[in-house]
């Protein structure tokens, strides 16, 4: 049997982390970081963005770079790829997500088609172009951040869910494919979890009886498991939640279990 490589030899030099500026992709560069892994931070924000960037450079000293795209636009992969031309990216974490609340029917069609370009069509992009050269080095990683809301469909973010159902899917997918390659793929499925992009909808979460994690439990458990299993979401309270409703509920009463909690947790998106 191979030896098993160390962490920063499997997924470094460099690893490419998108919606870095804050929330699960902030602390996804500093547990990376942590490891000893260069950091190029991916986002819109270039202020907090630059913030981070000088953050890991003093807290870890790592290498980190700042690179302000937005996902949404189609040519950002031809940015990416001019920014790491000299760099090997061992590593890739798609985090960023675009989410909105609201009936479907009520939400702009613009927003709708940026959440699947940015949820959806960029770690394709990035994962494809980043998956062919780790398959010519014969090692790395790929995480693919799904959510809890992904695993039914989930009213007041139906749209949303979808997309993240795409991500949980497209990395199985690509877990098999890769796994005889040297590449570890992972997708990974968050539930309600303590960040600002949360809390920017302004939930009700005390009004219904749900698991919340902290950002760093949350990140530890994505990183831990990658190289382990194709699939896994986070935390043993959603995890239980998640065996109920799509094991041993009716598939229409899991629907409309999440959709009442939903209603709940966002009363004033609520018709």
């Amino acid at each position: 049997m191979p030896a098993v490589l160390p962490f920063e030899q499997r997924y470094g030099p460099w690893a490419l982390v998108t919606g870095a500026a804050s929330g699960l992709g902030k602390e996804c560069t500093n547990q990376l970081a942590a490891r000893q892994l260069n950091i190029l931070a991916v986002d819109v924000n270039a202020e907090k963005l630059q913030e981070q960037v000088l953050f890991l450079q003093q807290a870890y000293n790592v290498q980190a770079r700042a690179l302000v795209v937005d996902l949404s636009d189609p040519t950002f992969l031809t940015e990416v790829k001019q920014a790491t031309s000299n760099l090997e990216i061992g590593l890739v974490a798609n985090i960023a997500g675009l989410s909105s609340v609201g009936p479907l029917l009520d939400v702009a069609l613009e927003t709708l088609q940026r959440q699947i370009m940015i949820n959806c069509l960029a770690p394709l992009k990035l994962s494809h172009h980043f998956g062919r050269l780790m398959r010519e080095r014969g090692h790395g990683g790929i995480i693919f951040f799904s959510s809890a809301s992904a695993l039914q469909g989930t009213a007041l973010v139906t749209n949303y869910a979808a997309t993240k159902a795409y991500n949980l899917i497209l990395a199985e997918g690509l877990w098999d494919e890769l796994r005889g390659a040297g590449i570890d793929v992972l997708g990974f499925a968050p539930g309600a979890t303590n960040t600002p992009g949360f809390h920017h909808a302004q939930p009700h979460y005390k009004e219904i009886p749900m698991p919340y994690m902290e950002a760093g439990p949350t990140i530890t458990e994505a990183i831990n498991a990658l190289g382990t299993t194709p699939s896994k979401i986070a935390g043993k309270s959603n995890r239980a939640a998640a065996f109920l409703t799509s094991r041993l509920l009716p598939r229409k009463q899991a629907i409309k279990i999440f959709g009442d909690n939903m209603r709940k947790l966002y009363p004033q998106h609520t018709p």
